[in-house]
């Protein structure tokens, strides 16, 4: 889970409606994985920090059983009135990412989506995300993980690069891709 002042500026931003990374559509890589000519097989899809459900959503229309978790309380709101609204039943969970055993998430995800959510997580918690995450991962899921790799500021502690990834997963996952950023 994001540090307390974290935990205290996602919820400001929700209740105001300032999210600047909600842009409402999933994104392009997401949608190559679920509909491109390589495309996936529909299966158990797990959201980690799925904000207002824009992904879980989407999975959902597209066959997949997803979960969909995230510490803000209004944010799991809206995500239910959004599936509701779309008639699918994805399950969506108020809570920690660093605890999904503690969440009964389950296990035999073919899918783990982090749309930057890890890249919040204060680094002492990042190793129970990485363990969670591959307990609850079937074998050859694909994980799909974004994050910022900026310099943090008093507003923005977000950093993840393509080496803290490959150090932190280890053996247990292959690096396929990685996008460079700033």
């Amino acid at each position: 889970m994001a540090s307390n002042l974290a935990n205290l500026m996602f919820r400001a931003m929700y209740r105001f409606g300032f999210k600047p990374w909600d842009s409402g559509v999933p994104p392009p890589e997401l949608k190559e994985l679920i509909e491109g000519p390589e495309a996936k097989p529909p299966g158990r899809a797990l959201d980690l920090g799925c904000g207002t459900g824009t992904n879980v959503l989407y999975m959902a229309q597209h066959g997949w059983d997803v979960t969909g978790i995230d510490f803000v309380p209004t944010a799991i709101e809206a995500a239910r009135k959004k599936v509701q609204a779309a008639n699918v039943t994805p399950r969506l969970i108020p809570g920690d990412v660093t605890r999904l055993a503690d969440l009964g998430v389950g296990t035999g995800y073919t899918l783990v989506f982090d749309l930057g959510c890890l890249h919040a997580i204060p680094d002492g918690r990042r190793d129970a995300y990485v363990a969670g995450v591959t307990k609850a991962s079937a074998p050859a899921a694909d994980l799909l993980i974004w994050g910022f790799y900026a310099k943090p500021n008093f507003f923005i502690n977000a950093r993840l690069s393509k080496e803290e990834v490959e150090q932190r997963f280890g053996k247990s996952w292959e690096l396929v891709r990685a996008w460079g950023g700033e």
